[in-house]
């Protein structure tokens, strides 16, 4: 239902062919020439050789501006534009307190690859059994890791513990 509104409010704002009522108006080319101002029949007519569609793109100027393309791939260009944005994820990061120095390295070398990605990286520090006695060697790991990543990221939500994890949530800059 809501793409036909949608394909409709293209079409009433972009006038195609027969739709356009006005004569005369100012048309370019395919190529991007001006081909100067004529009788909307004529336009028609060269663009029919073409085999292209006349498309309205400035109807506020006088004369209007029209242009030989194909609508339909340039209707198909438009919704392309439209859904290009970015999906923002969260990639997480999980790290335990024993985790060794290079591995550690390693871990930051993902997390930088997330953020250049433009993701947001969840930093994780598990704890198991008796680890729990040691929360500030997670601390500490947790300061390495925002450290580490300083220059590419901003801490959008600080360390924090919750149950038998110490989660930290890094954005990028």
């Amino acid at each position: 239902m809501s793409l036909l509104r949608k394909e409709t409010t293209i079409e009433r704002s972009q006038r195609v062919n027969e739709q356009i009522r006005i004569s005369p108006v100012r048309v370019i080319s395919a190529t991007g020439e001006q081909l100067g101002v004529m009788p909307t029949e004529q336009a028609i007519a060269a663009a029919r050789e073409a085999e292209l569609d006349l498309v309205e793109v400035a109807p506020n100027e006088r004369p209007p501006v029209c242009r030989i393309m194909d609508f339909g791939k340039f209707k198909y260009q438009q919704q392309k534009r439209k859904h290009k944005t970015h999906q923002i994820k969260i990639k997480e990061i999980r790290v335990r307190p024993k985790t060794d120095e290079h591995d550690l390295g390693v871990k930051v070398n993902h997390a930088r690859e997330f953020l250049a990605q433009k993701n947001k990286v969840l930093v994780s520090i598990v704890f198991r059994g008796r680890e729990l006695a040691h929360i500030d060697e997670g601390q500490r790991i947790v300061r390495h890791i925002i450290q580490a990543l300083e220059d590419v990221s901003k801490v959008e939500t600080a360390p924090g513990q919750q149950g038998k994890r110490i989660t930290c949530v890094l954005a990028p800059k």
